[in-house]
């Protein structure tokens, strides 16, 4: 189906027709990205009852108009006629308005036991908590919450990135349904170190803060970040930036296509019962562990043993 070998052709011919339109990153990259404009967002497909589903939550990495984040590129790499893959991400939403605005409810009502999430957020938890774009959620795993004025004149609780994320992980499992975490995908933002080597951003972060949570709920963790960081540095920085046209953050529909594949090698690596579901004919060699390697027992869980 998608053998070694064409992929690779395919990839070759990529560079060159995206070569003309690498982009500089902006010069603040500590700030989240304004959401493109959603011109030309997938209609959502109804899903099949009697199957169970593959839920994706996350933000414009995932879910980026037509075919520009990785989620709407994994449904390919899934039997489809044997389980849902059902792309619920939403550009420039964060843990904390991914719930304020009621769409983690929505996938909640779609939700069913024997379904599985994949969570991946952080990309725009770290602005602001107020203002125009009141999308910032406080650092750390702690209970932790602040009062906050918005500019409608309500005062909204705002928690730790951590509260958010152990509510999508409780709910989903109070629906019989299975979470997984994702770190998040690489920015195209690389460093030189003293021995002139280049290495690109490997965490934004809330990787520590991922792995932590994946261990403390034994939650199985997909770390798709560092096998992505992997493949890009394995690429160099000139190759990869004709992966992000635009900005740093945000990869054509090529590197959203590498971007799914690269999760289903990360998923391979967990023996999660999720693999099971992948779709016949997809052979590739087995990828290392990344650097650095994940958490020792964030998979040793119930359910990452087959």
């Amino acid at each position: 189906m998608f053998s070694p070998r064409i992929f690779a052709a395919f990839v070759g011919l990529l560079f060159t027709a995206l070569g003309a339109y690498a982009q500089p990153s902006p010069a603040n990259p500590a700030q989240p990205l304004p959401a493109p404009v959603q011109t030309s967002v997938a209609i959502d497909a109804p899903l099949n009852p009697a199957l169970p589903t593959l839920f994706i939550v996350g933000d414009s990495t995932a879910r980026n108009q037509a075919n520009l984040g990785w989620g709407d590129h994994l449904a390919r790499y899934f039997d489809t006629t044997r389980i849902n893959v059902a792309n619920r991400s939403m550009a420039g939403r964060s843990s904390r308005t991914f719930i304020n605005e009621g769409r983690w409810e929505k996938v909640l009502a779609e939700m069913k036991a024997g379904d599985y999430v994949l969570i991946q957020m952080g990309h725009n938890d770290g602005g602001a908590l107020d203002g125009p774009k009141p999308r910032g959620s406080l650092r750390g795993l702690g209970d932790e919450s602040k009062d906050v004025p918005q500019m409608d004149g309500h005062v909204e609780t705002v928690h730790t990135y951590g509260w958010y994320l152990r509510k999508y992980i409780a709910e989903a499992r109070a629906k019989h349904a299975t979470p997984i975490l994702l770190t998040l995908t690489i920015r195209n933002i690389w460093t030189t170190d003293a021995n002139g080597r280049q290495h690109i951003e490997r965490d934004i972060g809330y990787d520590a803060a991922i792995r932590q949570l994946a261990s403390d709920q034994q939650v199985l963790l997909v770390d798709l970040g560092n096998y992505e960081a992997d493949r890009l540095e394995a690429a160099g920085a000139e190759k990869t930036a004709l992966l992000f046209p635009k900005d740093h953050t945000h990869t054509s529909a090529e590197g959203a296509e590498l971007n799914a594949q690269t999760f289903v090698r990360a998923l391979r690596v967990t023996q999660s019962p999720l693999i099971a579901y992948l779709a016949q004919g997809i052979t590739w060699p087995e990828i290392a562990t990344p650097t650095p390697a994940l958490a020792p027992d964030a998979t040793k869980n119930a359910n990452a043993v087959k």
